[in-house]
């Protein structure tokens, strides 16, 4: 499960003014899917379905309260399940997109209250969610996604959150809190696996690709020990089924 925060920059996410631009953005992909024929859903969030793109803006550029012009207002995130992971949640476009949707209420907004140690739920978290289905021309296959905007701010206006903050888990100073984003990687894959059933391969962990992409090299030599001593024993427990069946 591929899991992104888009840098707030220029353009789409520019996160410091008004979210109409990106809530546009998101919906992009609806009139084309309309115009061929295909169901296009609305926005949801975590008890409804449906919901039209007016008040996703009107709730995202009200919950702004002590916030600072150049503040940032909300942002953007990206969850992308793997071919492999997507052939787990469905075999139709519908099944597939109410997967996702189980899988972000369920799974993913309670892992992103919780880490950010302020005692929060998954009720405290102002979200909205798109599902999209981007198609690769050269072979027409459709890989399904969802795009979140968050609010900066809790439900109730008086907590602020930055899940894209550099502190963890701090007790003292003037931010307390903050976020830790390797913990939620690793929560949301657990999450996933469990939601689903998805067996995993040891080389398709958060801690061993990040390891792989980011680690020292004792650390990556470490790691390859690690997944082929892991193998081994998958083999040997393969085998010895095989042999007793």
């Amino acid at each position: 499960m591929n899991i992104d925060f888009p840098p707030p920059s220029g353009g789409i996410y520019n996160n410091a003014g008004s979210s109409r631009q990106l809530v546009n953005y998101m919906e992009h992909e609806d009139m084309e899917r309309i115009e061929r024929g295909l169901f296009a859903e609305g926005f949801f969030n975590l008890t409804r379905d449906g919901i039209y793109k007016a008040e996703v803006i009107q709730k995202m550029d009200t919950n702004i309260g002590q916030l600072m012009k150049s503040d940032a207002k909300f942002y953007a995130v990206h969850v992308s399940p793997s071919a492999k992971e997507l052939s787990m949640m469905g075999k139709t476009e519908q099944e597939q997109s109410d997967a996702m949707k189980r899988y972000i209420r369920e799974v993913f907004i309670p892992s992103y209250a919780q880490n950010f140690n302020k005692g929060l739920e998954a009720g405290d978290i102002l979200f909205y969610g798109k599902i999209h289905f981007s198609r690769e021309r050269s072979q027409k296959a459709s890989f399904m996604h969802c795009h979140l905007i968050v609010s900066r701010k809790d439900q109730s206006n008086k907590k602020k959150l930055s899940p894209v903050t550099n502190h963890r888990n701090t007790t003292k100073g003037a931010i307390k809190g903050g976020f830790d984003r390797k913990t939620l990687f690793q929560q949301a894959e657990l999450g996933f696996d469990k939601l689903f059933g998805y067996q995993r391969n040891s080389r398709e962990t958060f801690g061993y690709c990040n390891t792989m992409k980011n680690g020292s090299i004792a650390e990556q030599l470490k790691m390859q020990e690690l997944e082929l001593c892991a193998g081994e024993f998958w083999r040997k427990i393969r085998h010895y089924i095989l042999d007793t069946t």
